[in-house]
């Protein structure tokens, strides 16, 4: 049963509690999102397999998860790669913010989240059970694609993308 750092605005940990329990409560909890790109600057998305527990089949960042406790989220952030997309990556920390976004099957992001980059020219080694398709896009054909299709992506990732456009704009 996979457990997740519920945190309180300043990101203080404040205990443990079962995944599915924290998004059905929606309670803050502690979580990451990986964005990697290429030398062309293109990002890498990813497509979520279609069995997912929510949002199966959307759209998203290249992987994002929540760490465990006792783990760096730069250290959740590299395991998750390797897990998700099959390789790993330097990381580097962006920003971080609070969000929420109501999901289906009645379950609430509610997210401390730590937003990182990365650099990566090869072609991921997906695993079918967290990843059912990837591509490499441009930033701004991504961002048209949002603004037209947002039915395509993940709640998150619509909110996290215009976060990281101001901020990585700094």
């Amino acid at each position: 049963m996979e457990q997740v750092v519920l945190v309180d605005e300043q990101d203080r940990e404040l205990g443990l509690m079962e995944k599915m329990e924290a998004h059905e409560k929606a309670l803050l909890h502690r979580a990451f999102s990986v964005f990697v790109f290429n030398d062309k600057g293109q990002l890498m998305i990813q497509q979520r397999a279609l069995h997912k527990y929510h949002s199966g089949g959307l759209w998203t960042n290249t992987c994002c998860s929540h760490p465990r406790q006792g783990e760096t989220v730069i250290e959740a952030g590299k395991r998750r790669l390797q897990e998700e997309m099959g390789f790993t990556c330097e990381l580097k920390k962006v920003f971080d913010f609070i969000y929420r976004a109501e999901l289906d099957k009645g379950l609430t992001e509610h997210e401390f989240d730590h937003v990182m980059i990365g650099a990566y020219n090869d072609e991921p080694n997906i695993n079918p059970e967290e990843v059912a398709s990837w591509e490499w896009i441009e930033m701004d054909e991504l961002k048209d694609d949002i603004k037209n299709h947002p039915e395509k992506y993940t709640e998150w990732f619509k909110i996290i993308f215009d976060k990281f456009e101001i901020e990585f704009a700094k």
